[in-house]
């Protein structure tokens, strides 16, 4: 049978109550802990307290450091950071949300998005995606403007109330996309993507009516994870390859995105982007009102100066009297023509004289040359004659002296001094009488002639 409680046995807590016992028990029961996580939607407020989210894979955990205690801390907290917390566990009783009471900071390395964070773009600068010689500069005044961001969100807000204001005339078209969670960076790559295909075919059937002048990419502030799909490789690809000048305009001026390095050019808020684009329709009013009175000024001054020549041209005598001048010219001519045949001419005289002096020099100088020379030849002729006969005469003792050698060595001068040359029949000099044997025929040449023998014995 069940148990019906009254009134009277029931135990009713007021929300306060609860919280309070709620509080006391954490505080009881936990107390004092080490626990580990990483710092995210980090927050530091005027009075010096700090307020962030500890988090891991699974679940977070909110803490605040008080000021007091942040004080001394060699630990600078910041989102990403992987970090040891020792501090209290406790019950913010406003809010009814249990939290950190942090005492003591110990780092512990660089969070998981963080480290995603700074490998992605130290592959991406290795590339040359943040070089600034591919930022290309923003148009001076836009029509037609691309905008990629959330169409509920603050960031479209804050740039349609910058445009309204300053030049209600831009031409606006968003991409609507989603800015955070799963599948936002494809959505933002795809959008940009599209913005640039539907620019390149403008003025085509179902496009746009003219080409886009710039982009802005973005959305408004929040947390790392809030933030992160601006911080995904494919959006950074996109915007690399964005035919259009684009801002990223992601989170507030202290947040900055892999985005933001990509992109021609970074502003700190999306109202930033928007009046870095547009400037205001007054100023340019201004700037051409002032431009048309300095172009006025300069043409008075201009003309005046114009009117002067003419009238000073006016006054001139050559003007007037134009006959004076040419005849005036005419006799400046004679003149100039007179002095130039003076200067001829007195110049060819003094040229003339040198060169009769060349030419009597010249012919001194081939005179006795060619006498010497002649000289010369006398002399080596005498010389030949006298040097001739004795040579003839030395030419022909050698010639005697040669052929007495030759005579004294031929072998008819040995023959007639009793020797002789006996040969075979068949034509073998004879030089041992191991070369004949008994019943040969030989051949025996003398001074006056040959005769022939038998060999009998040896």
């Amino acid at each position: 049978m069940p148990v019906i409680l009254t009134d009277d046995a029931r135990r009713i807590y007021t929300v306060a109550e609860l919280t309070r016992l709620v509080k006391q028990t954490i505080e009881d029961e936990v107390g004092r802990v080490w626990v580990e996580g990483e710092i995210s939607n980090f927050r530091r407020q005027a009075s010096g307290h700090c307020y962030f989210t500890l988090k891991d894979e699974r679940a977070q955990l909110s803490a605040v450091l008080f000021a007091g205690s942040a004080r001394g801390m060699s630990v600078p907290l910041a989102d990403g950071l992987l970090v040891r917390l020792y501090g209290d566990l406790s019950v913010y009783e406003p809010r009814g949300q249990y939290q950190l009471i942090v005492r003591q900071v110990e780092a512990g390395g660089q969070g998981m998005l963080m480290a995603r964070f700074e490998a992605l773009k130290r592959s991406l600068q290795a590339e040359g995606l943040f070089d600034e010689a591919r930022k290309r500069p923003l148009p001076l005044l836009p029509r037609h403007v691309g905008i990629v961001t959330s169409p509920t969100g603050a960031a479209i807000r804050d740039i349609l109330n910058v445009v309204t204001r300053r030049f209600p005339n831009l031409h606006i078209v968003l991409a609507p996309v989603r800015v955070q969670g799963a599948g936002a960076a494809e959505e933002i790559a795809a959008a940009i993507d599209r913005l640039n295909a539907l620019s390149a075919c403008a003025g085509a059937e179902e496009t746009l009516t003219a080409p886009l002048d710039a982009l802005i990419v973005g959305r408004g502030g929040g947390s790392l994870e809030d933030l992160w799909c601006f911080n995904e490789e494919i959006v950074a690809r996109a915007l690399a390859r964005s035919a259009i000048p684009v801002i990223s305009a992601v989170g507030h001026e202290i947040d900055f995105t892999i985005a933001d390095f990509v992109a021609d050019v970074r502003a700190p808020t999306p109202s930033a982007a928007a009046e870095l684009l547009v400037g205001r329709k007054e100023d340019f009013e201004e700037t051409l009102r002032n431009q048309v009175r300095t172009l006025r000024q300069v043409l008075r001054q201009r003309l005046t100066e114009l009117r002067g020549r003419l009238n000073t041209a006016r006054a001139s005598q050559v003007f007037r009297a134009p006959r004076h001048a040419a005849e005036r010219a005419a006799q400046a001519l004679d003149a100039l023509e007179l002095r130039l045949k003076q200067a001829l001419s007195g110049a060819a005289t003094p040229q003339r004289r040198r060169l009769e002096a060349a030419r009597a020099r010249l012919l001194l100088q081939r005179g006795s040359r060619l006498q010497a020379v002649a000289s010369r030849i006398e002399a080596l002729q005498r010389r030949l004659l006298r040097a001739a006969p004795e040579v003839l005469v030395r030419r022909r003792q050698q010639v005697l002296t040669c052929e007495r050698q030759l005579r004294a060595l031929s072998p008819a001068a040995v023959l007639e001094r009793g020797y002789s040359l006996t040969r075979t029949a068949d034509g073998r000099l004879v030089r041992s009488v191991r070369q004949v044997e008994a019943g040969m025929q030989l051949r025996t040449q003398v001074a006056d002639g040959i005769f022939e023998s038998e060999v009998r014995g040896k």
